[in-house]
Formats: C-alpha cells, structure tokens, sequence
C-alpha cells in the first residue's frame, strides 16, 4: 500500500510540473509546495542540529528553494524532481546561514568517518586497481550510502569552491572556475556567494566519474596526472572529462541564470 501511495504521488507531483510548466500557474506552484514541502522539513530538520536559527525560519528560506527548483526544472531533462530539488532547498539554507555568519557545525562522528574514509579509500584503490564507488566505500565504513553522500557534501560545503581557482586547458590556456558563471560583474560578496552557490548546485547534477574528477583538480588542487593515478584512468581521459566537466558546468549555470 505505502508503494502505491509513494508512486501515485509521484504522478500527481509529474503531472502538476507539466502544467506549471505549461501555465507558470500560481495555483500550480503552490500545489506542488505543498505536496514537496517533506523535503523542505527533512532539510530544516538537518540544519536545526547544525545552528542556532530557528526550525520556522529554517522552513520559510528552505521553501524559497523549493520555489526555485520547481521554477526551474525541466521535465524534458528526465532527473526525478526530488534528486534536483534537495541541492536548491539546501542551498538557499546555506546561502541564509552564511549571510547571517552562521558557522555550520560538522557532527564529530562524520568528522572521524571523514578522516576514516581517507584510509578506507587507499586500501580498496590497492585493492580494485581503481577508484573505490561511493557504494563501496560506505560499505566498508559500515554505513549507508545515503550517509556517506551526506557526509560527502557537509565536508565540501566546509570549504566552497572558489571561483578564482585556475582551469587548465591545454588548448586554450588558463582561465578561472568563476569565468563559468554567466554574470561576473561582482557588485556585492553576496552575488559572489550565489554564484558560489549556483556552481555547487551544477556540480551536484553531473554524473559521479565527473563530478569527481572536477572535485580532485579544484577542490583537492590535484595536477592531472595525480588525478589519472587515483582514479585509475589515464590523463587523456582525466583531461577529457575536465573539459566534458567545464561544458556541462557552464551550460547548467547559463540554466540557473535565466
């Protein structure tokens, strides 16, 4: 029965988007609001435990997310909505508790698993000849891989990507990550922290090779040739999926502007 439910739900949700794209009806989005506001109270209910911001106000900002999402998704693009909801609603979260001077607190235990997860890595690469999954890895630390991303994400948020991070392209010289954002007349830090934010949300929508190699070169500050050897690919391939990476970046982020 809960399946059935779960998947009729699902239809109701895919069907009003088809409308609200179709009509940009108020009644539409506000539907949808509510029939999606689960994943604005399970994100609130996470950053409650991370801040001293109240769990209303958490909702409130977590729904303009929300809003955004549903503004902005694409039914042609084929990605369920949830899975492209949670980024937004998260980052709009994020944005508030980082213009207020929030410091988000990382649990001590993701904290240990996080260093743990550095061994863990090394052993299975030895192992495999190869990258570990993410299914892998939360395996042999023993936990779920819905947690392991969890964990993933609250460690890179830590630290945003920085958008004076140098791209090397052999082709055409070197650029910075930020040229990517369609609007770089930086008024104001807060437009630089959305932007920060946009390219987060873009990067969370790649597939994971490619995700991870982007996060190895400008997260990690990796050169290429490390980033062949931990993943177990050659450096023709890394540079290909680099470029393949800034491509899909920069068309994603051109999405988020409109």
């Amino acid at each position: 029965m809960p399946t059935t439910v779960t998947n009729e739900l699902k239809h109701e949700i895919w069907q009003l988007l088809r409308k609200y794209q179709q009509s940009r009806s108020a009644e539409f989005r506000n539907q949808l609001v509510k029939l999606n506001f689960g994943l604005v109270r399970k994100e609130a209910h996470y950053w409650i435990n991370q801040c001293h911001e109240s769990y209303e106000d958490l909702l409130q900002v977590g729904c303009l997310g929300l809003i955004r999402a549903i503004e902005k998704f694409e039914i042609s693009k084929g990605y369920a909505f949830s899975s492209f909801a949670i980024p937004y609603i998260r980052g709009e979260i994020q944005h508030y508790l980082r213009d207020k001077g929030v410091t988000v607190r990382i649990p001590r235990r993701w904290l240990a698993l996080q260093q743990q997860a550095i061994g863990v890595s090394r052993s299975l690469r030895e192992k495999y000849n190869r990258q570990p999954t993410d299914s892998e890895l939360a395996a042999a630390l023993a936990i779920s891989p819905g947690e392991w991303q969890e964990i993933k994400l609250a460690w890179a948020n830590r630290a945003p990507l920085s958008l004076d991070v140098p791209v090397q392209d052999g082709e055409e010289g070197a650029a910075l990550l930020g040229e990517l954002v369609p609007d770089n007349s930086y008024r104001s830090f807060q437009l630089v922290q959305e932007d920060q934010m946009r390219l987060q949300q873009a990067l969370v929508q790649l597939e994971q090779r490619t995700r991870e190699v982007l996060e190895f070169v400008f997260l990690h500050d990796l050169t290429q040739k490390q980033v062949a050897e931990r993943l177990g690919i050659s450096v023709v391939t890394v540079s290909r999926r680099v470029k393949k990476g800034l491509d899909l970046l920069k068309h994603l982020m051109c999405i988020a502007e409109d």
